[in-house]
């Protein structure tokens, strides 16, 4: 950089890491031009054309065209602040994206360091469960989930996965016998259902809406989970019995 504070092409292309070739493309495409010249003719940059290299390698990472971007810088009402607000944007999908995929692995993770091995297609169940979850539950629900792990800890939520598969059975026993859904046993059956899915909820009915459809629309994660999609009437018939009486 000079000392009048202009910087030269070529550092600018070593702090930026934009190639020189390319500052000199976007000049003979009318995209962005040097402000100054030195005496001896070389190109000199300032604090304005760093602002406008910025923009247009935003507009570039959110798949812009060249020519596109042209268009868009050459809008009066196309503001630096436009450009930046598109591009925190995407970077936030970005982050969710990769937060997403953190939270996959270290479940991975958690199950593979809870046993001395673990089959791959326990890995698959596991990524497929954790796939469905993002199609049925809202950004929104999956961050309080995420939350409601730190509330539960990490041996409540070990003792609520050690009992559903134990509950749900004997829930299909009991349905499978016809028992009527107003006998104790089953009121009973009910009302710890109630209690684990509300544990799991935080009582956010939302959550228990999306946890209802998405078993009832995946059959194979229902049936990972040891859930037959006839328990749901069966238990609802249960809790209004309850309700009822």
């Amino acid at each position: 950089m000079t000392r009048s504070g202009l910087w030269r092409v070529g550092e600018l292309a070593k702090r930026t890491g934009v190639s020189v070739r390319t500052l000199h493309w976007y000049e003979e495409i009318g995209l962005m031009s040097p402000s100054k010249r030195s005496e001896a003719g070389h190109r000199l940059y300032a604090a304005e054309d760093l602002g406008r290299l910025q923009q247009i390698r935003s507009l570039r990472q959110l798949g812009f065209s060249l020519d596109e971007i042209r268009a868009c810088l050459g809008q009066r009402q196309f503001s630096p602040q436009q450009v930046i607000a598109l591009h925190l944007g995407r970077l936030d999908q970005e982050i969710a994206l990769q937060q997403r995929l953190r939270a996959r692995l270290e479940s991975i993770a958690a199950r593979y360091g809870a046993a001395e091995a673990v089959s791959a297609e326990e890995f698959i169940q596991a990524i497929e469960a954790m796939t469905m979850m993002e199609k049925y539950y809202t950004k929104e629900q999956l961050e309080e989930l995420e939350q409601r792990k730190g509330v539960l800890g990490a041996d409540a939520i070990k003792a609520v996965e050690q009992e559903w598969p134990q509950l749900l059975a004997k829930v299909r026993t009991e349905m499978e016998n016809d028992t009527d859904p107003a006998d104790p046993r089953v009121q009973a059956l009910a009302k710890r259902w109630m209690e684990l899915l509300q544990a799991f909820s935080g009582g956010n009915r939302e959550i228990e809406k999306s946890a209802a459809n998405m078993y009832r629309s995946e059959p194979g994660v229902a049936q990972q989970y040891g859930l037959d999609p006839r328990m749901f009437p069966y238990i609802q018939k249960a809790i209004d019995a309850g309700k009822a009486s």
